[in-house]
């Protein structure tokens, strides 16, 4: 199916840039109509929607100008599963816990582990464009989307993608709508790429040197290694204590393969240190679930070459605000998760990054702080003129990435 596929819903605007989409028509399944209708009443009356999947997302991003939720509850579970094809679809609101028991008895699975574990939809993961380890080597939702379904604010019924992994050329639909936290339309339905289970696998712990200079070496020599691992996550002193593996910094790394490929990496990451091995797989449940509590999340990012000075700040702002954190060196993110008052932690907060130097992301923070502590992520021309394309009348999430009424 084309990438631009429409179905012309009630309330569409003349004007409007999607008519010019105009393809094959898609018949809307259940959910999508069920959205359709709030949408279009929720023009009519200029009542703002509070998109809702399995709720376990509501405490991110900014705080939302709408009380009026709009619950994604009908569409769950399995819509196609095409196990020779690697590929399914699922309905948005579907737990990824529901996904892996379905997927593993075929001896595949869906590579994504976004903070929060399994209880979390696939719609919510795709929506905010979340990940987790797993990025190291498979990357985020959007790499991992093939296509979707969603209902606009403009009242349209879109279906971009496909369900096979090849697809036709043209508008990217679906890139578009993956981390716009809803606030171009409602997800109801997704197809995803998956992919086969390893013969083997392995996470193994490599220790990580406390001093800055070292700690940048051992990162250097890691980035020039040969090495195929499905993660790579450093966690800080207080996480391994979780772990138990001691209460110094170490590099978590998810090995996976035949037994001869998982043994050679296991060689290269012991000639850059000390090694246990047999770690457990349940080490990645902790670091999903981290900021479990957590009052204040963020993530600092630069260049994986400044990835030693990330983990110096984010382990500073830890040490003064006490919290948890980890990191991926080869994307060059850090996140830090802090309990607490926040309205406590944010004079220590705000000294501690006036001092870094790179990008600084916020994806929890009390509703005082958000204008304080963080700025808007929609106030350029671009965004504002894609979302009065997709929300003319700003009812989806209005609020949640910062933009101001259209």
């Amino acid at each position: 199916m084309d990438h631009g596929a429409v179905r012309t819903g009630l309330g569409r605007q003349p004007s409007e840039p999607l008519a010019s989409m105009a393809a094959p028509v898609h018949t809307p399944t259940a959910a999508a109509s069920h959205a359709l209708e709030r949408i279009v009443n929720a023009r009519a009356t200029r009542n703002p929607l509070r998109i809702h999947g399995a709720g376990t997302w509501l405490t991110a991003g900014r705080p939302v100008a709408a009380t009026t939720p709009l619950s994604l509850e009908g569409a769950r579970g399995v819509v196609e599963y095409v196990p020779g094809d690697l590929t399914m679809t699922v309905g948005a609101a579907t737990s990824l816990a529901e996904i892996a028991s379905v997927t593993q008895a075929e001896r595949q699975w869906l590579a994504l582990d976004p903070a929060g574990g399994g209880s979390g939809s696939i719609g919510a993961t795709v929506a905010t464009n979340s990940s987790g380890p797993l990025a190291h080597a498979f990357g985020a939702p959007r790499d991992q989307v093939l296509g979707l379904e969603c209902v606009t604010g403009a009242g349209t019924v879109v279906r971009g993608g496909g369900r096979v992994v090849k697809n036709v050329a043209g508008f990217d639909l679906t890139r578009l709508m993956v981390g716009a936290w809803g606030t171009l339309g409602v997800l109801t339905e997704v197809s995803l790429r998956l992919r086969a289970l390893p013969e083997t696998e392995t996470t193994v712990a490599l220790a990580l040197p406390g001093e800055s200079a070292a700690l940048k070496g051992t990162l250097s020599r890691l980035a020039e290694a040969h090495l195929g691992a499905f993660a790579l996550e450093m966690v800080s002193g207080a996480l391994a204590q979780r772990i138990g593996l001691g209460d110094a910094p170490f590099l978590l790394a998810r090995l996976g393969g035949n037994a001869d490929l998982v043994s050679a990496q296991q060689a290269t990451l012991a000639s850059l240190g000390d090694l246990q091995k047999n770690v457990g797989p349940a080490a990645w449940t902790h670091v999903q679930s981290c900021d479990d509590g957590g009052t204040v999340v963020l993530r600092l990012s630069q260049r994986r070459s400044e990835m030693a000075d990330s983990w110096e700040r984010g382990s500073a702002i830890a040490r003064t605000c006490g919290g948890l954190v980890h990191g991926s060196p080869a994307r060059g993110i850090v996140r830090v998760a802090l309990p607490g008052d926040p309205g406590a932690l944010a004079a220590p907060l705000r000294a501690e990054l006036h001092r870094f130097k790179g990008t600084v992301v916020f994806e929890r923070l009390s509703p005082s702080l958000w204008t304080d502590l963080a700025r808007p992520t929609a106030l350029d021309p671009l965004s504002r003129s894609v979302k009065r394309a997709f929300d003319p009348d700003g009812i989806l999430n209005p609020g949640i990435l910062g933009d101001p009424a259209p």
